[in-house]
């Protein structure tokens, strides 16, 4: 490879993988970290910040994630619907463990178009049946 030249990962040279990752007993962030480097392919040597160049993940067990600290009794989620006394706060122990995953994968991820395309390719599972055995080769 010649080394005046820079590497931009084309459409014809992609070809994702599927991944499948365990969430029982690791904690939120960590995990929400290391979901969106996948998704983003910052794992791999040919990573483009522009494309997607990341691979599929498949994540089972999303009810046994850990929270560190009192986040679970703390944490509050807000949402604003716009209008006047729009604002809803919701604790975390309201929401499933699938939407906690996603809104903090998804807050990992650049704020463009991008990240829509990426986060269609995270799939969520409670438990450790999933309908892509399939694709995913170990």
């Amino acid at each position: 490879m010649d080394m005046n030249k820079s590497f931009v990962l084309k459409k014809e040279q992609y070809t994702p993988k599927w991944r499948q990752i365990d969430a029982s007993g690791k904690v939120l962030g960590r995990l929400a970290t290391e979901i969106s480097d996948i998704l983003r392919g910052k794992n791999k040597p040919e990573f483009t910040p522009h494309a997607d160049g990341g691979d599929y993940v498949v994540v089972i067990n999303c009810s046994k994630i850990k929270l560190t600290g009192d986040k679970w009794e703390q944490k509050v989620y807000m949402e604003y619907s716009g209008w006047m006394s729009g604002l809803k706060e919701r604790p975390i122990s309201s929401k499933d463990p699938a939407f906690i995953l996603r809104h903090a994968v998804r807050g990992m991820l650049p704020k463009n178009r991008l990240s829509r395309q990426l986060i269609r390719k995270l799939k969520m599972y409670f438990g450790a049946e999933h309908p892509h055995k399939a694709q995913i080769s170990n």
